[in-house]
């Protein structure tokens, strides 16, 4: 699987300069937040674990976006001295890959590809590069690319006005090992000096996306993608058997022994009222899932027997009560970079690849930290937070929908 992924975020965003002065295209805030963020939580969803930023214009501002909101993304950084344009920011990069398939993105577009799709075409082509392309109709934005029977690029077209087409949606998979035999400037366009001229050397594919497309570079589509983006209301009346259920552990169901870890069966202490309520959230819910993060194992403080022991003790109790819980997700890793360590999404990436049929938009993830609200946000669901143990939370914030006193009193609320 593709893991790696590099992000160009070094442009100046002349054409927003209007709306969003001094500040690199890829911090333009849209629906809450820098564009950025949209672009990052998008491709962990389809499984990227490290990513490599390119950066130039303002890059400080960048670096510090990205320890604030993004304290445990593994990464790196890579700053243009001057501009190299795509081509030279996109050589760069890749000298910090530690894979040899390499997914390229822009920050200033938002590509919701199906990467599973991407990598069988790149992989089946044995192709060098092969492009995410997005079906559209009546633009004169972008130019054309046209593709063969078999996949692969047979030219570009220029713009013009289109009735309809295939666009380059800006996200490319790039085999380091083959790329790495051309020889370029230090400063060249990726489209013109490398896409355009060796098209007709039969190793560009093509990899056809129907996902959310968006591309913020001028004032119009800024505009559009503010509004496109933002997360609608959290309508508890709405949930029905088609919704999912992500639940934390400790302080959400348990008793949380706070600065300590529940080590065996008898230090798990239900909740008060906790257990009668969860035959109520397998009738509201199609799906619950329990995604915690256990330390204590990694740290040798008990085994995964261990802790494999209380979770299956604790779905016999909520069995018991005719209630359910369908898988139960945890992550022993001690390492906050860990993909699958919350806030980091890989426990919500690995339900969706097991259970497809998980529609984030229609999943809501019930935590008492603010790493499991940041958790539901980067997996794009709705988000509830219980004061069990952190009632100083601040409320109204951008990634609460609500707030309840404990997973009682959400499920209170769920009653019609």
């Amino acid at each position: 699987m593709i893991r790696e992924a590099i992000i160009l975020a070094g442009g100046l965003g002349t054409r927003l300069r209007s709306a969003v002065p001094d500040l690199p295209k890829c911090l333009a805030p849209v629906a809450g937040r820098p564009f950025l963020g949209h672009v990052i939580d998008s491709l962990r969803m389809q499984g990227i674990e490290r990513f490599i930023f390119s950066l130039g214009y303002r890059s400080e501002l960048v670096e510090d976006f990205l320890r604030i909101d993004y304290p445990t993304l593994d990464h790196v950084s890579v700053v243009e001295d001057e501009p190299l344009g795509t081509g030279g920011a996109i050589a760069l990069a890749l000298e910090q890959a530690q894979t040899n398939d390499v997914l390229v993105a822009n920050g200033d577009t938002l590509f919701r590809i199906n990467l599973q799709e991407l990598e069988t075409a790149h992989r089946q082509a044995a192709a060098e590069c092969t492009l995410a392309l997005k079906p559209m109709t009546d633009f004169d934005r972008y130019g054309v690319v046209e593709m063969d029977a078999s996949g692969r690029i047979a030219s570009f077209r220029e713009k013009d006005h289109y009735a309809q087409g295939l666009i380059n949606g800006g996200i490319y998979l790039i085999n380091k090992e083959q790329w790495s035999q051309r020889h370029f400037n230090p400063k060249f366009s990726f489209e013109k000096d490398y896409l355009e001229r060796f098209a007709q050397e039969g190793v560009l594919y093509g990899s056809v996306q129907e996902g959310y497309f968006i591309d913020i570079g001028i004032p119009e589509d800024f505009s559009r993608a503010d509004r496109e983006l933002r997360s609608p209301v959290l309508d508890l009346a709405a949930v029905d058997k088609s919704w999912t259920l992500f639940l934390d552990r400790d302080g959400v169901i348990n008793e949380e022994r706070v600065g300590e870890y529940v080590l065996h069966w008898n230090q798990f202490i239900f909740s008060t009222g906790v257990l009668g309520v969860f035959r109520q959230l397998s009738e509201h819910f199609g799906r619950i899932f329990i995604v915690s993060n256990q330390r204590g194992v990694g740290k040798g403080l008990m085994s995964e027997a261990d802790l494999q022991s209380i979770h299956l003790e604790m779905q016999r109790e909520v069995e018991i009560v005719e209630g359910k819980i369908d898988r139960i997700y945890y992550c022993t890793e001690k390492d906050d970079t860990s993909f699958r360590r919350k806030p980091n999404p890989g426990m919500a990436f690995q339900a969706k690849s097991e259970f497809p049929d998980i529609d984030f938009q229609k999943s809501i993830m019930v935590g008492n930290k603010p790493s499991d609200m940041r958790f539901g946000r980067a997996a794009g669901m709705f988000t509830v937070f219980v004061r069990t143990t952190n009632p100083q939370q601040a409320f109204p914030h951008p990634d609460i929908d609500l707030v309840f006193p404990t997973l009682a009193g959400f499920v209170a609320a769920l009653q019609p």
